[in-house]
């Protein structure tokens, strides 16, 4: 099994990376932030990424996505201290095999590891209830939809209805590079379940989302 690990906390990783070494399982790189962990995973091709959340530049869940998108064979496992059902939900909706806390015990998560490597999904037994219950149930309503938003990605749909569409606008209007942009049109692209941004915005004002007058949100 060779890992890759990506996480902003320095201490988590080498005690991480320890704690793998100890159990004969190969670390082959390690990431400081999503943008990392995806060109590590172009350079290393690992077999299980495993992959904070809230991490600089690029997030985690932005991260799935791209690695799941360019190399469907990398399995990401998220390791997180969060212990939000969205958060839960969006990474499986972007791809991860699993989804583990991060005081999980050392055995459960070799246990683990081993049955994504399998194909199995990497979830603690409460998680994978959670899992099941909530894709069990019928679609979103537009307003819980919305809440799945970031306060940025509210920022992005706001400018989109008042007209601001282009990349290098939404770019100047947020300070943000059109890199950043593009990443958070693709957040709420998936998120919403749409395909394009003209989309987006007829989703946004069809459903009473933001006012097409002056773009803030319910």
């Amino acid at each position: 099994m060779r890992i890759l690990i990506a996480d902003d906390h320095a201490l988590f990783r080498d005690g991480l990376r320890s704690l793998l070494d100890a159990h004969g399982v190969t670390t082959v790189a390690e990431a400081r932030n999503g943008r990392e962990a995806v060109e590590l995973t172009r350079l290393h091709r690992p077999d299980i990424v495993l992959m904070d959340l809230t991490m600089p530049e690029v997030g985690g869940l932005a991260a799935t996505r791209l690695i799941r998108s360019e190399f469907p064979d990398v399995k990401v496992v998220v390791l997180t201290a969060s212990e939000d059902d969205a958060d839960l939900f969006e990474a499986v909706k972007s791809g991860a095999q699993g989804f583990l806390p991060k005081d999980l015990e050392a055995t459960r998560l070799f246990e683990l590891l081993d049955g994504a490597m399998r194909g199995e999904p990497a979830l603690t037994p409460g998680l994978a209830r959670k899992v099941l219950g909530e894709f069990a149930r019928p679609t979103s309503s537009p307003e819980r939809a919305l809440e799945t938003l970031t306060e940025r990605e509210r920022e992005v749909l706001e400018l989109l209805v008042v007209g601001v569409t282009s990349n290098r606008e939404l770019a100047a209007r947020l300070y943000v590079s059109e890199n950043t942009v593009k990443y958070h049109l693709r957040n709420i692209l998936d998120k919403l379940h749409l395909q394009n941004r003209a989309q987006v915005i007829a989703y946004a004002l069809r459903h009473g989302l933001v006012d097409g007058q002056n773009g803030e949100s319910r």
